[in-house]
């Protein structure tokens, strides 16, 4: 089993934060997005996986290579951002026939990664949503398997969206539909679509199943970064605690970052190497090596090496920026 992980995104909505970090690298609940998604594959024994880079790709290549050791890394350049078909296609020479698992590299799932794996065949990640047209979805036919795929239908023909999760089993089959996608030139909406090779294994005789996905958080918005932080620490142990500081469960400090004389939480994340003095912050995230002092923080995001010094209610400040009251 081979991991597939298409991070070659810009993330302008998470501007300012992207002029200086790519999306996965930015920090949730303690670590960067990225990283809690390689937790679950090193939580599954999976040693092999792809990365497909983008925008600011050596960043992603020294972060993973520095901090996961126990998975062996490929890691391909897309040039031109095509669509997610394409940055597929571009990783094919490294998966070969191995089965593949493939999860978008900005999107965090609360899945146990084996419920994709354990019926041995073809199954994509799916949630019932209230506006399928905003997502790709899926039709199933009478006994259950997926007969049809759309992508963002303009017309209902299923709330069943797919969430960014694929366990594929004939990767062989799917590097020949997305070569004959690429080279037909098969577009949906000017883009090279997963969806479209997908449908096209169907149509040459390949089964899909489908498996819930309740836990489906994306992380391509300020709020919804927010949101997943504040998921990700109702399931994060209590945070240590400091002598002359509060911390309200639940929030997550780092061992090297400082509390003094503040109150931290609920829902905040303070990361490696951060300094919070003087301060109330809750349901916010402090980067890495960041500084705040004598402020009030709440739905803030402080980039890494930011520093912030007066009184604020809410902040959405980018890397190495300074904001002080004068």
């Amino acid at each position: 089993m081979r991991a597939v992980i298409p991070v070659a995104g810009v993330g302008t909505r998470l501007r300012p934060h992207t002029y200086s970090l790519p999306k996965v690298l930015l920090n949730v609940a303690g670590k960067p997005i990225l990283g809690h998604i390689l937790d679950a594959l090193v939580e599954q024994s999976i040693t092999k996986a792809t990365i497909i880079t983008g925008y600011m790709g050596k960043l992603v290549e020294n972060y993973v290579v520095e901090n996961y050791k126990s998975i062996n890394f490929d890691f391909v350049v897309q040039e031109e951002r095509l669509g997610l078909g394409h940055a597929i296609w571009t990783g094919r020479n490294t998966y070969g026939t191995d089965p593949l698992i493939i999860i978008l590299g900005d999107t965090i799932f609360d899945v146990d990664l084996s419920r994709l794996t354990v019926n041995g065949s073809n199954t994509i990640g799916v949630k019932e949503v209230d506006d399928p047209r905003r997502f790709g979805v899926v039709v199933l036919n009478n006994k259950g398997k997926i007969e049809r795929l759309v992508e963002k239908p303009e017309q209902f023909v299923s709330n069943l969206a797919i969430v960014g999760l694929y366990n594929i089993q004939d990767s062989k089959l799917l590097s020949a539909c997305l070569d004959e996608m690429i080279n037909n030139n098969i577009r949906t909406r000017g883009e090279y679509q997963l969806t479209d090779a997908l449908q096209m294994m169907i149509e040459k005789g390949a089964e899909f199943s489908t498996t819930n996905v309740e836990g489906w958080f994306d992380c391509g918005k300020p709020e919804t970064l927010l949101n997943t932080n504040r998921f990700l620490l109702d399931r994060k142990p209590p945070s240590r605690q400091f002598p002359d500081s509060i911390i309200i469960p639940p929030s997550f400090v780092a061992a090297t970052a400082v509390i003094e004389r503040s109150v931290i939480g609920p829902y905040a994340s303070v990361a490696d190497g951060a300094v919070v003095k003087d301060s109330i912050v809750r349901d916010s995230i402090i980067s890495n090596y960041a500084k705040v002092q004598s402020s009030l923080l709440e739905q803030s995001i402080i980039g890494n090496e930011a520093e912030v010094k007066g009184h604020f209610n809410r902040l959405n400040v980018g890397d190495s920026s300074q904001i002080s009251e004068t």
